[in-house]
């Protein structure tokens, strides 16, 4: 149960204000990207208890990457991020959605990020959280996190820590694809130092972006699973000639030419049936 100081210090969500952003983020997606793909959804959406989702860095989209998956694999549970002070300054309409502040390179800041991080995971709700501290092109190496993961969690019993990779890649059509990899969650052996479990969570984070980029480089849509359908097809006057063309000739319109296996996206059906429905990976 949280105490009252908890309480305080966990940052409030406004269930409106976190719809609009919600549809915002699909519509953004919808119109910037082919689709945003999965691998091992189900190790988000069955995770229990005290969790930390962790992710490498590399665009100004990581964040609607969030949204997207909180919505549609685990959309139950009270999702929250950390983002630099006077970053946030600028955008505090995202205070309402769970975005706490974090004074980057001082010792209060440090405080302040675990005191509030810890007040998060006791009361059930989900972190996300960009280790690098800074953008990084995804084939950057090693990997090099702040401090900050490992000492939270070292001081969070039971915390279960799961690393996901992203990239943003053009395959064969006119937008570029969203791949996203689930690792295999983690849990830190007890009484491990914050330098031992950084290099932990470095090194599994690496390895499954290792992974996700050898996919990404085989453009076998096949191995991933639809989490959201974007646009399709070349567009603009070209586009609408070759339906044009299709109408007159009677021809069949072939959109794409990266085949994706049939499936419905995993946003356009209900949350439930989503949270029952297990990755094929």
């Amino acid at each position: 149960m949280l105490s009252v100081k908890q309480a305080r210090e966990t940052p409030p969500i406004s269930a409106v204000m976190l719809r609009f952003f919600q549809r915002i983020a699909r519509a953004y997606f919808r119109r910037h990207f082919r689709s945003v793909m999965m691998q091992h959804a189900d190790r988000l959406a069955d995770a229990k208890g005290p969790l930390i989702v962790y992710a490498n860095h590399s665009s100004w989209w990581d964040p609607m990457v969030s949204i997207l998956l909180a919505q549609a694999l685990s959309p139950k549970r009270r999702h929250y991020a950390p983002m630099d002070a006077s970053a946030l300054k600028r955008y505090p309409i995202l205070r309402k959605l769970g975005i706490f502040p974090v004074e980057i390179s001082s010792a209060r800041g440090a405080a302040q990020f675990l005191r509030t991080s810890q007040a998060i995971l006791a009361s059930g709700g989900v972190l996300w959280i960009t280790p690098q501290g800074r953008f990084a092109d995804p084939r950057e190496h090693p990997l090099l996190f702040k401090s900050g993961l490992g000492a939270l969690a070292t001081r969070t019993p039971e915390v279960t820590l799961l690393p996901l990779a992203i990239e943003y890649t053009f395959w064969n059509e006119r937008l570029p694809e969203t791949l996203l990899r689930f690792g295999a969650p983690i849990r830190l052996a007890p009484g491990i130092g914050t330098e031992a479990a950084t290099q932990q969570l470095e090194s599994a984070l690496a390895d499954v972006m290792h992974e996700l980029e050898k996919d990404s480089i085989s453009r076998d849509a096949d191995a991933f699973r639809v989490l959201l359908s974007g646009g399709r097809g070349p567009g603009g006057w070209y586009g609408l000639g070759r339906r044009v063309r299709t109408i007159i000739t009677g021809e069949p319109l072939t959109i794409d030419h990266t085949k994706h296996r049939e499936q419905p996206a995993m946003l356009d059906k209900s949350c439930d049936s989503m949270l029952r429905k297990k990755d094929p990976q």
